[in-house]
């Protein structure tokens, strides 16, 4: 545990004994994540357009490495509306905003599953489906979900709708929402889908062509 390294550093007389926690990556220069990014991904630094999920294009921007889901702050566009990003296509270097309705995520699709229920997956999840509690991130309970397979993949359906999840994130999932209740397994985040009306616009914005 981190309290007794420290005790025991102390005894040492370490000089690192009362030295305060990092919260950076070890491998990020002074904390600079764009530069790592722009190594790996130079096409997430080139500029593109701001667009928003009605198809309007409300500006301009520097990389969509500069921008997380669920962002408000310092988009850089005044439209008088709240606007969150909501979509950073890689692809074609736009960022899409739109109302915070819009972020909200009703299905998330998995991969790496790891299945610990007491009947093969397929089983458990076909047909109606298998309900559960799943969690998406660590600082909220477990929330009431039903977890499905099909010939589309593996996705939970979410009771209540949740803003702001990108594709990476884990997804656990549980028997109850307290301490004590049984992990049926988990995956990680492979795509989500959102209320039906933004996700319908979304996909629209997507397979329209995108100017050179």
């Amino acid at each position: 545990p981190k309290a007794e390294t420290r005790r025991l550093a102390e005894e040492m007389g370490l000089v690192v004994a009362k030295k305060a926690d990092s919260q950076d990556i070890c491998f990020v220069p002074q904390g600079k994540y764009s530069d790592i990014i722009t190594k790996l991904k130079p096409n997430a630094a080139l500029a593109g357009e701001i667009v928003h999920l009605d198809g309007r294009v409300l500006g301009t921007h520097e990389g969509i490495l500069h921008f997380t889901i669920g962002q408000r702050r310092g988009i850089g566009i005044a439209t008088g509306e709240p606007l969150y990003v909501v979509y950073l296509d890689a692809r074609s270097r736009r960022v899409i905003v739109g109302p915070k309705e819009a972020l909200e995520t009703h299905r998330v699709y998995l991969r790496d599953v790891n299945w610990l229920g007491d009947e093969p997956l397929a089983e458990a999840a076909s047909g109606e489906g298998f309900a559960c509690y799943a969690k998406v991130r660590s600082t909220r309970a477990p929330a009431p979900a039903v977890l499905h397979v099909d010939a589309t993949g593996i996705y939970v359906d979410l009771t209540v709708g949740e803003a702001g999840i990108a594709p990476g994130q884990a997804c656990a999932l549980y028997s109850a929402p307290g301490d004590d209740a049984r992990v049926f397994g988990g995956g990680f985040i492979e795509r989500s889908e959102r209320e039906p009306s933004a996700e319908a616009s979304l996909k629209a914005l997507l397979a329209s062509p995108v100017a050179a």
